[in-house]
């Protein structure tokens, strides 16, 4: 999933090219999403990168995209809440991120 600037109709003819967040689920592909997934991220400049980690119940926030990775990681456990930085006003507990 991701979040991007702009409404439905302005991709109605193309898909986005960049977007705000990106958040990915993840039980069995967990490593590749962490690494490989996270720097290609990264490298295109998306300024937040979630990562639903089913396996541990935890969700990762990655933020500050540099050159290869992101400058910021933090682990936030279930019954911990966070809002994208572009819509502070949004906050979603880990939680509810799970099915």
């Amino acid at each position: 999933m991701s979040v991007v600037i702009g409404s439905y109709d302005d991709y109605r003819d193309a898909h986005p090219t960049t977007a705000l967040l990106v958040v990915e689920v993840a039980d069995t592909s967990l490593a590749h999403d962490r690494e490989r997934k996270r720097r290609v991220y990264a490298r295109a400049g998306i300024p937040e990168y979630w990562l639903v980690n089913l396996n541990d119940y935890r969700l990762e926030i990655f933020r500050n995209p540099a050159e290869d990775d992101y400058q910021y990681h933090l682990i936030l456990g279930p019954a911990e809440s966070i809002a994208p930085r572009t819509h502070p006003d949004h906050t979603v507990t880990v939680v509810e991120l799970f099915p």
